[in-house]
């Protein structure tokens, strides 16, 4: 039997030779093998057209229940019911009973920012406003006393008492929806609660009651809501409650208030007819708890890898610099992101008007002025007094918040007495900006604009359909010319709009002195420069985004350079070694 095997074996064989020679099977095999790859391509093709139709299927107002399961009864996703209007993304803000909705009116063609919260019947409309009128009578402590979730606890209790006590009927999902209005109104910020809680949004804006809100979406920029306030009293009590929230009083004898929400964001609030002939309205600033880094600045092309380098080597070096440009072009974000530059051990203080800088050093002061009735005018904390109690603690670096009036003599007498200083100002060239130091009421003698070495301009641009933001360009101030007594600048860089990109014009004044404060040849300031330029990118590369992260690179880098430049060639060098064993 084994014989006879064998010869068979052998016969197959010999018939799979002649086959392999005579139809190439080898070939065969191998198209075979791409003709399964191209099968698994089509195979992802259609699994990710699936996910696209039942995106679609999600934004037409299908397929809700599989999204949001047994919450679909709480907020209506159903589709807009006119035709022309599209919805182009839906998000979750407080899942499950806050949603946003972007449309777009084909009519109008507009955007449309749609916010979806738990749907009341008439008769849930008067319960709520039962149970908000009856916590008010009976609440007996402040909610400020409380942590937030102490002060969600105390409500939820008292709302199921005020049910209990007056023994109304009401279901589990209906309890729900108004324990989530209860939260939003008295812990929130109310109708506009969704938007402040929205990290997508930059700007919240009111003009009047009867009006929309706008907001700046960092996707779709201005867009209207469909938040309105529709009295005149309500928005009136609205104000009123913001400035409380605040901390602070507004009023028809002090009509205008300039404050810090809770959260950070920046409020500027306007009450009545007084000075508005509209009436109430109010503006937010919205403040980004984790701040931006320059490595989010060279993703978003803000600056490039080079002007970053350059930054990080004059301000380690004690180069003070402005940064200038219009309303919104992103100064104060630019300043804060640089800020992670100043070594970490370096005392620091920074004097705002509105806390908006935010840096993880440890050595940090930050400062905040202090505004107050006309009654108590003599307890106002204003910049200048701040800046002059700065100056008593001995700090290395000083970051004021914006250059407006007199703090800006005592600022400049500070840059010319050795403190390093970071401030921004609403000027969109060089010569603006020292025609506004020099001018009123500033009033800076021209001799004293020396101290200031560096001026970044900074703006709100606009590249095709998008807006973006850009410094277009960095000029150091190189001096007076003692003939003319005009200012003498060089520029560093500068924004190409037509490609967008940064001209780089090679080292001015700044790196003159670093070098010669290093004691460097022309070589060995080039090398150091284009050594941080690859820790910038090599950041980039990685996602090395949070300001802990970006700050703990920058602090290995002036501890040990050269093992931070060694760590950046290895992962270089594994990932080139990744990408080579997957082509083979």
């Amino acid at each position: 039997m084994k014989k006879i095997f064998k010869e068979q074996e052998k016969e197959e064989k010999k018939k799979a030779g002649w086959l392999l020679s005579k139809y190439k099977i080898d070939e065969i095999l191998i198209a075979k093998k791409k003709i399964i790859d191209e099968l698994k391509n089509i195979q992802e093709m259609e699994e990710k057209f699936r996910a696209k139709e039942s995106i679609s299927k999600i934004k037409r107002g299908e397929d809700v229940e599989k999204l949001f399961g047994e919450y679909k009864e709480i907020v209506d996703l159903s589709p807009p019911k006119e035709d022309y209007i599209e919805v182009v993304e839906v998000h979750p803000i407080m899942k499950p009973f806050a949603y946003i909705r972007i449309l777009y009116d084909n009519k109008n063609h507009e955007y449309i920012y749609e916010v979806k919260e738990p749907t009341l019947s008439i008769d849930d409309r008067k319960l709520l406003d039962f149970i908000k009128e009856t916590l008010l009578k009976t609440m007996d402590i402040e909610l400020t006393e409380f942590t937030e979730d102490e002060a969600r606890e105390y409500l939820r209790k008292n709302v199921e008492r005020i049910i209990a006590d007056y023994s109304i009927s009401i279901d589990d999902v209906t309890k729900e929806k108004i324990m989530y209005y209860i939260i939003r109104d008295f812990l929130g910020y109310g109708k506009i609660d969704v938007l402040m809680r929205d990290p997508m949004i930059e700007d919240i804006s009111c003009d009047a009651y009867g009006v929309p809100i706008f907001i700046y979406h960092r996707n779709y920029e201005s867009v209207k809501t469909d938040i309105v306030f529709q009295t005149e009293h309500e928005l009136d009590s609205f104000v009123i409650q913001l400035a409380q929230k605040c901390g602070r009083h507004i009023s028809i004898a002090r009509p205008l208030l300039d404050a810090t929400m809770p959260d950070g964001s920046r409020l500027q609030a306007c009450l009545a007819k007084e000075v508005s002939s509209m009436g109430s309205n109010f503006t937010i600033r919205r403040f980004r708890e984790i701040p931006f880094t320059p490595t989010h600045l060279v993703e978003f092309n803000t600056i490039s890898p080079e002007m970053a380098a350059y930054f990080w080597m004059a301000i380690e070096h004690g180069a003070s610099a402005i940064i200038s440009g219009g309303t919104a072009s992103g100064k104060t974000t630019t300043l804060n992101a640089l800020g992670l530059f100043i070594p970490p051990q370096m005392k620091i203080v920074s004097i705002e008007d509105t806390r908006e800088i935010n840096l993880p050093h440890p050595n940090w002061i930050a400062s905040v002025t202090r505004e107050t009735t006309a009654e108590a005018e003599e307890s106002r904390i204003g910049m200048f007094d701040l800046l002059k109690a700065a100056l008593r603690q001995r700090p290395e670096y000083i970051i004021v918040g914006e250059i407006r009036g007199k703090e800006a003599v005592v600022l400049f007498q500070a840059m010319a007495t050795g403190h390093t200083v970071y401030s921004t100002m609403h000027a969109d060239s060089i010569f603006s900006v020292v025609h506004r130091l020099e001018g009123e009421p500033i009033n800076i003698p021209r001799i004293q604009l020396q101290a200031l070495d560096i001026v970044a301009i900074q703006g709100l641009m606009r590249i095709g359909r998008k807006r973006v933001r850009r410094i277009k360009e960095v000029v150091e101030v190189a001096g007076i010319d003692p003939t003319t007594d005009d200012i003498l600048t060089n520029e560093v860089f500068r924004w190409n709009p037509r490609k967008d990109t940064f001209d780089y014009y090679g080292k001015g004044r700044v790196m003159d002195r670093i070098a010669e404060h290093r004691n460097w040849t022309d070589r060995e300031l080039n090398e150091e420069f284009n050594r941080r330029v690859e820790v910038i990118k090599w950041m980039v590369e990685k996602g090395i985004k949070h300001y802990v992260d970006v700050g703990n690179v920058i602090s290995a880098y002036y501890k040990d350079p050269q093992k931070v430049i060694d760590k950046i060639k290895e992962e270089r060098e594994k990932d080139a070694d990744k990408i080579s064993e997957s082509l083979l």
